[in-house]
């Protein structure tokens, strides 16, 4: 059996994919796309991707492809239709980096909130050792304990990130947006009645037809002025130019974001425009990707190989 990872560079993190090699030969590849891509595919029995289009152009020459891997939860950058009607099945990872996931909504919040790079500019600078009081007072930030937490998306990740808000004591409304699950989870509220409410805002959902600019300018006017703003779901559902200028005009306190709407980030993203630097933090894309949620990938992807070779429907999608 022939097994192929087509574009392994794009987990940017190292994962430990050499135990997948037990199953069969096992083909490494940094990211196939193009002619190249339907070649390396023509005599594949597996594909694991994260990131590739795999499509009619795309696997028109895969005449031996049973089973095509997404090593993520989200499968939209594989034509579910047209491997139905070549009976290829298809899998996911779903769950895998739910803590992860929600341990960095907590990082991006504390830093934020607590004005970490300020306080540490301050103390490094040598401005703290010019100082007569042992204190300094530069910029004010609050406690947890009471405040509203709102979750946009609480599938697996919202869930675990409401039950770590609950154990800093917060109350925790949700928006349901998707599934009937969600509105079975939690207390629930309007889209507006959370925006209004919510002294943090964070969202973990999908993008979709519903989420996608689902937070804009007038959105981001009905949020407290003191509010934070958290994206960890996908880029296209907070609107990059409305969010810049929120934080440019004090209309929210600050926001962070894990994803974007192009990744890597356009040099003329107005997010790096923003005058208050200190108002908004950005990381790579990186909340998914902790040392454990890194290995539950890799061995979830080989439980769904193992399962579909014995008969099983382990993680299918089609």
């Amino acid at each position: 059996m022939k097994i192929i990872f087509t574009d392994y560079k794009t987990l940017g993190f190292p994962f430990k994919i050499e135990k997948l090699s037990k199953l069969g030969e096992l083909d490494i590849q940094d990211n196939l796309s193009g002619q190249a891509l339907s070649e390396a595919l023509s005599d594949a029995h597996v594909v694991i991707t994260n990131q590739n289009l795999l499509d009619e152009n795309s696997l028109y020459k895969a005449k031996k492809l049973k089973l095509i891997c997404a090593a993520a939860t989200g499968y939209n950058n594989i034509d579910i239709d047209y491997c139905r009607q070549k009976k290829i099945a298809v899998t996911n990872v779903p769950a895998y980096s739910g803590k992860s996931v929600a341990q960095h909504t907590f990082a991006m919040l504390f830093y934020l909130l607590s004005h970490s790079r300020y306080y540490d500019d301050y103390a490094k600078s040598g401005q703290y050792s010019r100082e007569a009081y042992a204190d300094h007072s530069g910029r004010e930030f609050f406690e947890l304990d009471g405040k509203t937490w709102g979750i946009i998306g609480r599938g697996n990740i919202g869930s675990i990130v409401a039950k770590y808000a609950e154990g800093f004591g917060c109350r925790v409304i949700s928006a349901p947006l998707t599934t009937e699950k969600e509105k079975a989870e939690g207390e629930t509220v309007s889209l507006d009645e959370l925006l209004r409410n919510s002294d943090i805002v964070s969202i973990h959902a999908p993008l979709t037809a519903v989420t996608k600019d689902l937070i804009g300018e007038k959105e981001l006017r009905t949020m407290k002025k003191n509010a934070i703003l958290l994206n960890l779901g996908r880029g296209g559902i907070v609107n990059e130019t409305a969010i810049a200028f929120a934080l440019d005009q004090e209309i929210i306190s600050a926001a962070g974001l894990d994803v974007l709407s192009e990744e890597p980030i356009s040099k003329e993203n107005p997010l790096l425009q923003i005058k208050n630097k200190d108002r908004i933090y950005i990381t790579p894309h990186i909340a998914y990707a902790s040392t454990e949620a890194r290995e539950r990938l890799i061995d979830i992807v080989l439980e769904n190989i193992e399962s579909f070779f014995s008969g099983g429907k382990l993680n299918r999608v089609d």
